[in-house]
């Protein structure tokens, strides 16, 4: 057994009892396990300020004092420790709401004690709210500056495993650990980008001599966790490519170049003429394509999606495009019918709606090759479904299909199709290069010219009557509007009340026969939920009454406005992807949300955000930082993205080295064979057997 597998127990000042409850609260089992436990800041005890100069705007600061007296105030729940902190330039509160007695016992009074934490403003006075509190420690004094604080638990703090405590384990271990460390990465790589090595990065990253050489251990370790995951996805894809043999698209056709030459009436945008460049080099090699297009609602992703499809149909295979909702399968197939009416192409729609005659007609041409194009839903995916030849796949929005739905497309086929994944959720290029690192990604960044960008602005419920006027003028003007309200599970009885109170109120304001106003929320059955919207399309109705439903789908040029009710309890994509839904036409188009007068700060950024900017990729770096990788991708539960030191918002640029270095690596060495490569090879096999499963999640 490897010495850093030793279990935790064996460690000096464990013991069986420690043991357990470092298992249990922090998932520490063995030498390793505490090795990479990593503080998640430094306090600087060089750095002291006189309590006399304190302020709110001061980030977390230090003091040296003493306590002078304890008082406790309120009852039960409120109950609160007020201890008087005192220098030699004044006195401020130190206040505890939570372990009073713990506090009591452990804090003497007229003792020295260095103070950390962060100063607020509470009744005119200032106090420090739940500071970290510790005795000034003779041993210490000359010793680095920088004091390592880890997390910790209540359960934990009260067997003596505190910040402090873990941190006099690790002191305990770090010089047990000297050569005992292997390296895990190449002396290229260490002396091209002037990393420490391992034992030193772990040895100062626990107990730093400075600021310079704890830089550079944070530095070392970030890249190595980076380094691995890049390797890893990126190697993950070259098998893919390898393996997975692909049809050869190898001719521009007669389909393509008369609907790029004759039927397209404007020019492309430099981003949609990229995207399709990218695409058409996939497609030329025999390897199978697995590409996501990223872009705004309204950049023009389903033009490329077809122009690619008609490079395919023109080298006699098949395509398929699969959309979420019928109302957006319809909306496809309408479109795309239009478009190539003048083509020798045949194009059908396949739905849950399409039944037994018309149905088993569409499945036999499917499978004789009849049909070239087939627009539908999930219905696609039935075993009835078969093709003569299916040679690539669009899946339009496709976070709203499981890994294992869309798998299932590509068994269509002997020859897995060319997958093509579309998604109008602006994903930062640091979470792109993490999720999606083993697919080929491509985005369209600019909208087609002569669209506008839509107008947004923040108003509080008291501007009310201003916005039911300004609606009113839109509708006069021949304008459609959308009025979302949100939807959150948890309180579906309450936000369906919202809504039909809602709906009332506008029934009131906007009175029949002067104005049709359409409803639409998850209770409805789905026949009268298409009626309502088909009602909407057509332009029978002047407002849209909806819930979150309409996020993705319904395309309605002529609808210019989209009000957007209790703003501040919709995250920041789901805001973005519903303020999408208008400005598809040439008119200019506003969105308005609408907000109570009490939100969080969170709420105020979210809101600011919206209304600042229309660029989806600022928005996503925006939500990213308010909500962090796991939340936002959904994956905080898969284990993706449990770093250890990394921080995919902070270590952008680390990230991107490591992907540079990995694939000059995979260049250089795939098989990790060369002599050169041994550490990274040695350390990279139980890495990836640990990954086995954990597969794309795109």
């Amino acid at each position: 057994m490897h010495f850093l597998d030793t279990p935790i127990a064996y460690l000096k000042g464990v013991g069986p009892m420690r043991a357990d409850l470092l298992n249990k609260e922090l998932n520490i089992f063995t030498f390793s396990d505490l090795l990479t436990y990593y503080p998640f800041r430094y306090t600087d005890r060089s750095k002291l300020h006189k309590i006399s100069s304190l302020n709110t705007e001061m980030p977390y600061i230090q003091l040296k004092g003493r306590i002078i007296r304890f008082e406790e105030k309120g009852q039960k729940r409120s109950k609160r420790l007020i201890a008087h902190f005192q220098d030699e330039s004044g006195i401020t509160e130190l206040i505890w709401f939570k372990g009073i007695r713990w506090i009591k016992q452990a804090v003497k009074l007229n003792t020295d004690y260095l103070v950390f934490g962060k100063p607020s403003v509470f009744q005119n006075s200032i106090n420090i709210v739940h500071p970290e509190i510790d005795v000034i420690d003779s041993k210490e004094v000359g010793k680095s500056p920088l004091q390592p604080v880890y997390h910790s638990s209540e359960k934990l703090s009260a067997k003596g495993l505190n910040s402090k405590g873990i941190h006099k384990l690790l002191k305990e271990l770090l010089p047990q650990i000297i050569g005992k460390i292997d390296e895990t990465l190449s002396d290229n790589i260490l002396s091209r980008l002037v990393l420490p090595n391992k034992e030193e990065a772990l040895m100062n990253i626990h107990n730093p001599k400075g600021l310079k050489s704890l830089e550079r251990a944070q530095k070392r370790l970030k890249f190595e966790e980076l380094f691995f995951l890049q390797f890893h996805l990126l190697k993950m894809k070259l098998s893919r490519t390898k393996k997975l043999k692909g049809f050869e698209i190898s001719t521009l056709g007669k389909s393509f170049n008369t609907y790029y030459d004759e039927i397209l009436q404007f020019e492309l945008t430099n981003a949609q003429k990229k995207v399709l460049k990218e695409i058409r080099a996939d497609v030329k090699k025999r390897v199978q394509m697995n590409r996501l297009l990223q872009g705004d609602v309204g950049s023009g992703k389903t033009l490329v999606a077809l122009l690619s499809i008609l490079m395919v149909v023109d080298n006699n295979y098949q395509a398929c495009m699969m959309a979420p909702t019928e109302i957006l399968a319809q909306q496809h197939f309408n479109n795309l019918s239009a478009d190539l009416s003048k083509l020798n192409v045949k194009i059908a729609l396949l739905t849950g709606s399409i039944k037994n005659k018309e149905r088993k007609i569409l499945l036999e041409e499917l499978e004789n090759g009849a049909i070239d194009i087939l627009i539908g839903t999930h219905a696609l995916l039935e075993d009835s479904v078969v093709f003569k030849n299916l040679g690539f796949v669009v899946i339009d929005e496709q976070h709203r299909f499981g890994v294992a739905q869309r798998a299932k497309l590509w068994k269509k086929n002997t020859i897995p199709p060319h997958i093509l994944v579309m998604t109008a959720t602006p994903i930062p290029r640091t979470l792109s290069m993490t999720l999606y690192g083993d697919l080929d990604v491509s985005v369209i960044g600019e909208l087609p010219p002569g669209r506008k960008e839509v107008k947004t602005l923040w108003r509080s419920d008291s501007s009310r009557l201003r916005v039911n006027k300004f609606m009113r003028e839109q509708i006069e003007i021949g304008r459609q509007i959308y009025v979302v309200y949100p939807l959150i599970q948890e309180s579906e009885k309450l936000d369906y009340k919202d809504l039909m109170d809602g709906y009332k109120a506008i029934l009131g304001e906007f009175p029949m026969p002067d104005f049709q106003v359409s409803v639409v929320h998850g209770r409805m059955k789905a026949e009268d939920k298409e009626y309502e919207m088909k009602r909407f399309v057509d332009g029978i109705t002047n407002i849209m009454v909806a819930t979150t439903v309409i996020e993705v789908g319904v395309d309605v040029p002529n609808a210019s406005v989209m009000l957007i009710e209790s703003a501040e309890r919709f995250g920041l994509s789901q805001l973005h992807q519903l303020r999408g839904r208008v400005g598809r036409g040439a008119e200019q188009s506003y969105c308005i949300l609408l907000s109570g007068h009490k939100i969080s700060n969170e709420g105020k950024i979210r809101l600011e955000t919206m209304a600042s900017t229309n660029d989806g990729f600022k928005i996503s770096e925006v939500d990213l930082k308010l909500r962090g990788p796991g939340d936002m991708m959904g994956t905080r539960q898969s284990g993706m993205l449990n770093f250890k030191i990394a921080d995919l918002i902070k270590d952008g640029k680390i990230l991107a080295y490591a992907r540079k270095e990995a694939e000059n690596l995979l260049e250089e060495d795939d098989g990790l064979v060369k002599a050169e490569n041994i550490n990274f090879a040695r350390a990279y096999k139980p890495y990836a057997k640990e990954r086995i499963g954990w597969s794309r999640i795109s």
